[in-house]
């Protein structure tokens, strides 16, 4: 730490008493000694502030006219009693009249020590520089008579003028003292600046604009961010009335009156809406003033809308949980809660299930209840990229691996899941040579990117779905059996919403008070409730809700009557058609009506062992039919 004390003497008796104390001070420059010149006496200071010095100390006139022209601290090195008396003794040798010349901003009492001086003493004080040669002029007459007793100053003056003289000295205690002083403060003021410099980066560096004021409404900080947003800077309004600078922030003055803190109010700054959180500040149980941080409410939503546009567009969050599905029948229920305990494993999942269903929620709830909550969700359409651009997708590429290819490439799906869940949907779609290369990646745990190299080691665990069972894919030739078993470990069959009847009230209840917006529980009537559930939703989930916002616009369900009734009998049209050109076999067509009506029980979500009951027949039987 830089120490560095300017000393301006008063005489070189002072000089000498300083390097006897302190040589290697002096002598490293820590400590740095100027004599006192009544010409030069208002430049000084400023030239030892010049050299590095972090304070000044001086005596009497000195002190005077170098306090108030330097930024540094100037210590005044007091001329004290004893000092007085001791010059004033030593004068005495000289039988000559005493005239101390001192300061006005020494104290000296006469009367104290005349049993100890034993003589008459007239003391003369000054205020300037410019009063002592006239102070001294006094005595001219008197040359050969008086002797001037006092600083450096007017000794100098009195030796111009043939008049005997002595300087008043500092004895060591003052000067280890004023030493002493000096570094304690110089410790003190670097200590106080390095905590400034720290409170101004932090306030500089924070995203909030920070103004506070003190007790009598003048602003004492005034930030970076506050200078960007309003136009200003500290040196424009720094200790100037808040009201009279920025009448907007008047509410701060209402805390301060009220010592009651505000949070999050909305509040117009000039042509920016702010919200702002104004506290009143407290040192040591007294109120000193009021802090008020605020923020661009624009940029903020602007800055909100930006992350989320960039997290949905790269498919990174899992918004849906278990809880937010709606599952009253016991063959969903059964679902879900194989699809919670798939959640705690860490094992590959194969989701089937038709269009609409609720794969893709399905697999983000098994993603937020995982060990792996806290990472990435990319979901992807298999089928809605083409096999070219897939591959790149999924794996990425370097720059120049292709026509187009990014500058600096691009990093793939699998890697932006890393520590994740990648969703693979309809993945039956994928060709076979896109199979084979995401097989090397499940096997390996690591990818490649296109153009590259070198491989990169993932940990991701895979959750894949399809609208169609991958076993008539595998024995078709179109899907490869050993992806297949790799991808199979855990399976889960999302049931059609005609296979599980119970939800369809509940779910259209709960799409109607959401689209609603009203907390309100909506009953429907017995004949709209007959109507949808006895329709065959061919979209699932995706349809109801379609009709959900047709029926609060209409107010009423598309279907007929007689739509439903052919939906119903559709089995006989159907195995008419299948016969149609042929002969007619009275056995296939038991068959199929044995089939349809099974069909039929179990879209009512009657149990195996309900519907063979009904039919009469056992389990085993039962089962045979299926076949």
């Amino acid at each position: 730490m830089d120490r560095k004390i300017g000393i301006i003497a008063s005489d070189i008796e002072l000089k000498d008493s300083i390097i006897e104390l302190f040589p290697e001070e002096v002598a490293s420059g820590e400590i740095i000694i100027d004599i006192l010149d009544p010409l030069m006496i208002e430049e000084q200071g400023k030239a030892l502030e010049s050299k590095g010095a972090k304070a000044i100390i001086a005596r009497s006139g000195g002190y005077r006219h170098t306090v108030g022209k330097v930024s540094i601290p100037v210590i005044h090195l007091k001329i004290t009693t004893m000092d007085i008396v001791q010059a004033i003794k030593r004068a005495d040798k000289y039988k000559k009249d005493i005239v101390l010349l001192i300061s006005d901003l020494e104290y000296f009492n006469c009367d104290e020590w005349q049993n100890l001086v034993q003589k008459d003493i007239l003391v003369e004080r000054f205020h300037s520089a410019s009063e002592i040669e006239i102070k001294v002029s006094k005595y001219m007459d008197r040359y050969d008579k008086v002797t001037i007793v006092g600083g450096g100053i007017p000794c100098s003056y009195a030796r111009k003028l043939g008049m005997s003289s002595v300087s008043i000295g500092a004895s060591k205690e003052s000067i280890n003292e004023g030493i002493a002083y000096a570094r304690e403060l110089i410790d003190n003021l670097q200590e106080q600046k390095y905590r400034n410099e720290v409170l101004g980066t932090v306030l500089d560096g924070v995203h909030d604009a920070v103004i506070a004021i003190d007790n009598g409404g003048k602003i004492i900080i005034f930030n970076e961010r506050a200078k960007e947003l309003l136009r200003y800077n500290l040196k424009q309004i720094n200790n100037k009335k808040v009201t009279e600078v920025l009448p907007e922030l008047g509410f701060m003055l209402e805390v301060l009156k009220n010592k009651t803190n505000r949070y999050n109010e909305i509040r117009k700054l000039k042509n920016i809406i702010v919200t702002a959180n104004t506290s009143i500040l407290v040192v040591e149980g007294q109120v000193n003033g009021v802090i008020c941080s605020f923020q661009d409410i624009t940029k903020l939503q602007n800055l909100e809308k930006k992350i989320r546009y960039e997290l949905n567009k790269k498919g990174l969050v899992a918004k849906y949980r278990f809880q937010d599905i709606i599952a009253e029948d016991p063959v969903m229920k059964d679902v879900i809660s194989k699809a919670v305990k798939t959640g705690f494993t860490d094992f590959t999942v194969m989701i089937y299930g038709e269009s609409g269903t609720g794969k893709e929620m399905v697999a983000q709830s098994i993603h937020n209840i995982s060990s792996r909550s806290s990472e990435p969700f990319v979901a992807v359409n298999c089928a809605a990229i083409s096999e070219s651009l897939l591959e790149s997708e999924l794996f990425g590429y370097e720059e120049g691996a292709f026509t187009g290819a990014r500058k600096g490439g691009k990093p793939g799906l699998f890697e932006l899941a890393h520590g994740g869940t990648i969703f693979l949907d309809e993945i039956n779609s994928m060709s076979l040579n896109l199979q084979a290369k995401l097989l090397r990646v499940l096997e390996e745990k690591e990818v490649m990117r296109i153009g590259s190299d070198y491989v990169i080691p993932l940990d991701v665990r895979v959750i894949a779905a399809a609208n169609e069972e991958l076993k008539q894919k595998v024995q078709a030739g179109s899907f490869r059996s050993d992806l297949f078993y790799r991808i199979s470990i855990l399976e889960l069959k999302i049931p059609p919403l005609r296979e599980r009847k119970k939800d369809i009230v509940p779910l259209f209840t709960h799409y109607l008070e959401e689209l609603s917006q009203t907390s309100e529980s909506v009953e429907l009537q017995k004949e709209v409730e007959k109507k949808i559930v006895n329709y065959n939703w061919p979209g699932n989930v995706r349809e109801l809700k379609n009709m959900v916002q047709r029926y609060m616009l209409f107010k009423e369900i598309s279907i007929d009557d007689s739509e439903l009734i052919k939906k119903d009998a559709a089995f006989i049209e159907e195995g008419y058609n299948l016969s149609q050109g042929k002969v007619i076999d009275l056995k296939e067509i038991n068959k199929l009506v044995e089939n349809k009506v099974i069909e039929m029980l179990a879209s009512n979500g009657m149990s195996k062992s309900e519907i063979a009951k009904q039919l009469g027949i056992s389990r085993t039987a039962l089962w045979k039919k299926g076949k």
